[in-house]
């Protein structure tokens, strides 16, 4: 076991942030939860499954929505209604508990990313409740259905849904993660675009072999050389790619960028002219809260499930979706995404057709050269 003190903590959410591939919630709301806990003198104890009984019991607490800034119009729509200090995973967490009457042993992430890694550990902070040392992602994703657990069919439920108005469901069965997708997914846009979750209840020992082992300490590294890179003052990107032996994909400016609210997902598109070793190449990334696809020159680059971070060149961050502008200095770098997702089923359900783009998924490194 380990207690993550706050250099720890704001390692680990920025590794998770640029290893959320543009999505995973904010990083800045996510560090603001770890300050508030630890000002409240609450703990943060990181444990791997090996440390963990057979029979513990853990559930996966997380916010699910739209990562777009919300506008006064929508703002407008929920103005009279109540508003909740306690947060939506949170609520969702102690349904689930007051559900199965009992107190749970611990959380997973749902996924990596600074927000929702975030809201995991606080719930764990809050509870007193130990964090699980993985994730059943390794990345951020967008929908319910893009998790190990599908890929092992585990079942989501029961899950418990919350929302910040005091607003609170059970669904003690769901036809399949689709439809769980679909219900979640509705109460969000129901809910400002943002619904608190805790699904997967399950014991340790049905869990460990249907997750990603070690997800947290990784984001935790990449943590720790985004930090080093400011602190050498050099550039983020390439000191992280180089270090991991991960992917320089390009490099240039941000010509022009778009973004709309679809369905409870921020969908958008960002288009970048190349500079330096770039000069002359146009990089084109569709996202759907995170970066599925990638193209240069018109021609496919880089596909989910493989992982495409961006970073702001200008402020050397990991920069999250929708937050371009144009004029913004950009690089990108990828990473090969865990081997659990390269499986038939982990492609049926997060490759590239899954997003409506019948492309076959290739591998980055088959077609790219590592730092």
């Amino acid at each position: 076991m380990i207690t993550l003190q706050k250099q720890d903590l704001y390692d680990i959410l920025y590794g998770c942030a640029i290893l959320g591939t543009g999505g995973g919630g904010s990083l800045k709301k996510g560090l603001a939860l770890m300050d508030k806990a630890l000002e409240e003198g609450k703990r943060f104890r990181l444990v791997g499954f090996d440390e963990v009984a057979d029979d513990a019991w853990i559930a996966t607490p997380y916010m699910c929505g739209s990562v777009s800034p919300t506008t006064p119009a929508i703002e407008a729509q929920y103005a009279d209604l109540p508003q909740l200090s306690d947060p939506e995973p949170y609520l969702a967490y102690k349904a689930l508990e007051a559900y199965f009457g009992r107190e749970f042993y611990g959380v997973i992430s749902t996924e990596l990313g600074g927000g929702n890694t975030a809201e995991a550990f606080y719930v764990a902070a809050l509870l007193d409740r130990y964090i699980i040392d993985a994730d059943p992602a390794g990345r951020s994703v967008p929908e319910l259905i893009h998790s190990t657990y599908c890929i092992y069919d585990l079942p989501i439920y029961p899950l418990a849904c919350a929302n910040a108005f005091g607003d609170v469901a059970i669904f003690p069965h769901v036809v399949n993660d689709t439809r769980a997708e679909a219900l979640v997914r509705a109460l969000a846009v129901a809910s400002k675009n943002r619904i608190g979750v805790a699904d997967h209840p399950a014991q340790a020992k049905v869990l460990r072999q249907a997750v990603i082992q070690g997800a947290i300490t990784d984001a935790w590294r990449i943590g720790k050389l985004f930090r080093e890179a400011n602190e050498k003052g050099v550039l983020a990107s390439e000191y992280i790619a180089r270090r991991e032996h991960a992917f320089f994909l390009f490099r240039g400016t941000v010509s022009r960028c778009h973004y709309d609210t679809v369905g409870g997902f921020t969908v958008g598109e960002v288009y970048i002219q190349g500079d330096g070793d770039f000069m002359g190449s146009e990089y084109h990334i569709w996202y759907k809260n995170e970066h599925i696809i990638a193209w240069r020159d018109n021609k496919v680059d880089v596909t989910v499930p493989d992982l495409i971070c961006v970073f702001d060149d200008e402020t050397n961050q990991p920069n999250l979706n929708p937050s371009f502008h144009v004029g913004m200095r950009v690089s990108v770098i990828g990473f090969p995404v865990p081997q659990q997702w390269r499986t038939p089923r982990g492609l049926e359900i997060f490759g590239p057709a899954h997003f409506g783009y019948p492309l076959q998924y290739v591998p980055i490194e088959d077609t790219h050269k590592r730092l």
